[in-house]
């Protein structure tokens, strides 16, 4: 393991979940009581569904995470996703998903389109779960969004033990079907998650076998299936666009 990494269990169970910092006072317990009750909180309160699921880092399917998406649909096209590390109160805040429709995501260029995967496989394996929520409920929108494409950034990489956000985002991708165990979730992850709540992903993929295979997935996504390459993001200094008549030291 890398200097600096830590095991999934030890980020999840032990003190490493815990961002560093003071704990909360009284008086900012109150405050943010008080601004609860007259806040509206508007965008948080159109998140909807939660969903557990997996995603892998698109420059090391070696890591591998499972994730909780809360979501919120913005309309028939476009959905948001705040993703969590966890579904309990302590959860971290790693990223952002964003999910549009098979017809959106054709109108995007084909440069755009490597950045993006699609949910097919996710879905139909029993990866993509809401839990606590029967399949009859979900069938209908599980059927949506087999169609759809996502693109995720990872902003907090808590695989590797970093108790706050640090470097630049990472790019994810969707656990697909491939040849050998590439772009495969490992076993013993789904295991967990399965008997955390009390499910079989097999059984869940033999009750979605009737789910519409898409007519076609476009190769621009998942890129790495066609091309065996990821991307990784890199910060470098930029020279700043400076505004008129204003100079920086």
């Amino acid at each position: 393991m890398a200097e600096g990494e830590k095991s999934a269990a030890a980020v999840v169970h032990g003190e490493e979940q815990i961002p560093p910092g003071k704990a909360m006072s009284a008086e900012q317990h109150m405050l943010d009581k008080g601004a609860q009750m007259l806040q509206a909180l508007k965008p948080v309160k159109q998140m909807k569904q939660h969903v557990c699921t997996f995603a892998i880092y698109s420059d090391d399917m070696t890591r591998q995470i499972e994730t909780h998406h809360y979501v919120t649909r913005v309309n028939q096209d476009f959905l948001q996703c705040a993703v969590y590390d966890s579904d309990e109160s302590t959860g971290r805040l790693i990223g952002v998903e964003y999910i549009i429709s098979d017809r959106t995501f054709e109108t995007l260029s084909p440069e755009e389109q490597k950045l993006w995967h699609s949910h097919a496989y996710e879905i139909k394996s029993g990866l993509w779960v809401n839990p606590r929520v029967p399949e009859m409920v979900v069938k209908p929108e599980l059927e949506s969004l087999a169609k759809t494409y996502g693109k995720f950034w990872c902003t907090w990489q808590t695989d590797r033990g970093h108790r706050l956000p640090m470097g630049p985002p990472a790019l994810m991708m969707s656990p697909q079907a491939a040849e050998g165990e590439r772009g495969k979730v490992r076993e013993e992850m789904v295991k967990v998650r399965d008997d955390k709540y009390n499910i079989s992903s097999e059984a869940l993929k033999r009750s979605r076998v009737e789910i519409a295979e898409p007519e076609w997935i476009n190769p621009q996504a998942d890129y790495w299936k066609q091309h065996g390459k990821g991307f990784a993001v890199h910060v470098e200094p930029a020279e700043m666009k400076k505004i008129t008549g204003i100079d920086f030291p």
